[in-house]
């Protein structure tokens, strides 16, 4: 049997019961991190009774062929990460489908989730939601990959390192518009755990000073077009709320958020009008 055990994503007092009982019943723990895993299992109160091998990123594809053979021989593997659940933008999906390809059972120690643990304390929708993981690092493949999402209705969550969080907060006011709703997760359960909310530009501008600690971005999904988005639609809804006493940079940001567009492409459109 394959175990794929959630390890907590910040206070150890987070670990699921069950998580103790499966590092010391084991036949082979498969660890990400050898070291952290000695350290948690020492905060446990726990002897990992198997053989413990590294499973990280620069070793998952040559390792896998080795525990499937152990999977095969009747042993039971627990394989656990860092933090959070294994195979969630960690080691463990090719693991997983070639436990699955052998018809080995498959089953998981529920626990932490940094994903579910942001989406429920960012203020946004979470009955509809997707994973994007971690965006590409270069500008351009990240530029692209946010257009792709402009549209995508369901609220978004992403993983980020601290050093790139301001370009890619940044990146998505572009793309997303600066009026979209997100929250930034910083720490999460841990010591100096902190949530900022707000919308992407102004958080852009917040995490100019720089950002510390495991980073989650939660951003709202575009809102579904509730009016007609022909240009002549656009310049006919901003004339209205200017005409009812709003400026008119406050309702090219209205229109788009109540179209789903993005802001630049409802103020293009009523500046070629006004050309």
């Amino acid at each position: 049997m394959l175990v794929l055990a959630a390890t907590p994503i910040g206070r150890v007092g987070d670990a699921p019961p069950r998580l103790a009982e499966e590092l010391a019943g084991a036949d082979v723990v498969a660890a990400e991190d050898t070291r952290r895993l000695k350290r948690l299992a020492s905060e446990l109160g726990v002897e990992v009774g198997g053989r413990v091998v590294s499973y990280f990123e620069g070793n998952e594809a040559a390792r896998t062929p080795q525990l499937l053979e152990a999977l095969e021989a009747g042993q039971r593997v627990v394989l656990v990460t860092d933090a959070g659940m294994p195979s969630v933008s960690d080691p463990g999906y090719r693991l997983v489908a070639a436990a699955v390809g052998a018809d080995v059972h498959v089953t998981a120690v529920p626990g932490p989730s940094a994903v579910l643990t942001a989406l429920a304390v960012s203020g946004l929708p979470v009955d509809r939601f997707c994973f994007e993981g971690f965006l590409p690092r270069k500008a351009g493949e990240r530029g692209r990959r946010l257009a792709e999402l402009a549209t995508e209705p369901r609220t978004m969550v992403f993983f980020e390192s601290p050093h790139r969080t301001a370009a890619t907060l940044a990146a998505m006011a572009e793309a997303f518009g600066a009026d979209r709703p997100a929250a930034v997760c910083r720490e999460l359960t841990k010591t100096y755990e902190e949530v900022r909310r707000g919308p992407l530009a102004e958080l852009a501008d917040w995490a100019v000073e720089g950002v510390r600690g495991e980073i989650t971005l939660v951003v709202a999904g575009a809102l579904p077009a509730t009016r007609n988005t022909d240009p002549e639609s656009l310049r006919a809804a901003v004339d209205q709320l200017v005409e009812d006493g709003m400026s008119r940079k406050d309702a090219v940001a209205d229109v788009a958020r109540t179209t789903g567009l993005p802001k630049r492409e409802v103020y293009q459109v009523v500046h070629t009008d006004d050309d």
